[in-house]
């Protein structure tokens, strides 16, 4: 019998990661949906897709991302990153459901020095990564069954991100101002993906938060300079302090997250960020001629 895996929030860059690599595994069994299909934040839809499928994991990529926005639309960021997750969990919990859910950096304050452990001290500085950590706090408190895996500074071939936003304004500037003193590992999508698809492949019973994120450590200076060097793109980059870019959201300056735990656990290799933004560059150049 195929394992059925629901991933909400399909149409996100993760999700989209985990739709092209779904064919690889033919005893797997993706069910992919969005919030028309399943609106994580209306419990009757939540609970009615449940009852009608027969589901034996599901991945959480539904989220309100944009950090920015969240200041001002705090009731919606928490609609989707704490009541969501609630209902999705007590959801879990009801159908004997096993829970994969994507949580971020953002949970840390940003004042240390050294990559950040799944037992370090959270202390969000901004609506977003409040959100975030509330949202994990609703899951333990409901579901034993469940794995948080907090991740960082994602970006793919697909969606709105990073390296596709740093290559659309190579083509319409000559120079580009970059933060260099916010400091973290950009993580493929494509990456994370793959792991997701292990966990499950391994049905572990060792559930709990850990971190996932690509090898290495680069300001978004250093990730945009990559971006344009492994692109053999021309055009100047300018490394300026966040004092110079001021946003509605704080950021953390330091989010560097420490894998011991998962490259343990599961027995696995993290790929380092510059070659893992080469596979997404050479991914997206397929896919944009």
């Amino acid at each position: 019998m195929k394992t059925n895996i629901l991933v909400t929030g399909s149409n996100g860059q993760l999700g989209s990661s985990i739709r092209s690599i779904a064919d690889q595994y033919p005893n797997l069994n993706f069910i992919f949906v969005d919030r028309t299909v399943v609106d994580i934040t209306n419990r009757t839809s939540v609970l009615a897709f449940f009852e009608r499928n027969f589901i034996h994991w599901c991945i959480n990529c539904a989220a309100y991302t944009a950090v920015d926005k969240a200041e001002e639309e705090e009731d919606i960021a928490h609609s989707v990153n704490v009541i969501g997750v609630k209902y999705l969990a007590q959801a879990c919990n009801d159908y004997k459901v096993k829970l994969i859910h994507i949580s971020t950096d953002f949970v840390f304050d940003g004042t240390g020095h050294t990559p950040y452990t799944e037992t370090d001290e959270t202390q969000p500085i901004n609506v977003y990564g409040q959100t975030k950590l509330e949202g994990e706090v609703a899951i333990a408190s409901i579901l034993e069954q469940h794995f948080v895996l907090r991740t960082s500074w994602l970006y793919s071939e697909f969606g709105n991100n990073f390296m596709r936003t740093m290559l659309r304004l190579s083509k319409e500037k000559e120079e580009l101002k970059i933060v260099n003193d916010q400091i973290g590992t950009p993580t493929y999508a494509g990456d994370l993906a793959i792991f997701i698809v292990k966990l499950i492949e391994l049905d572990s019973h060792h559930y709990g938060i850990y971190h996932y994120s690509n090898a290495g450590v680069a300001s978004w200076y250093d990730f945009a300079k990559a971006i344009f060097d492994l692109n053999q793109i021309s055009i100047s980059v300018i490394p300026i302090p966040s004092t110079d870019f001021p946003t509605p959201a704080i950021r953390p300056k330091y989010s560097v997250l420490d894998k011991t735990k998962v490259s343990l656990e599961f027995n696995i290799e993290i790929p380092q960020w510059r070659h893992s933004l080469e596979k997404a560059l050479n991914a997206f150049n397929k896919l944009v001629p």
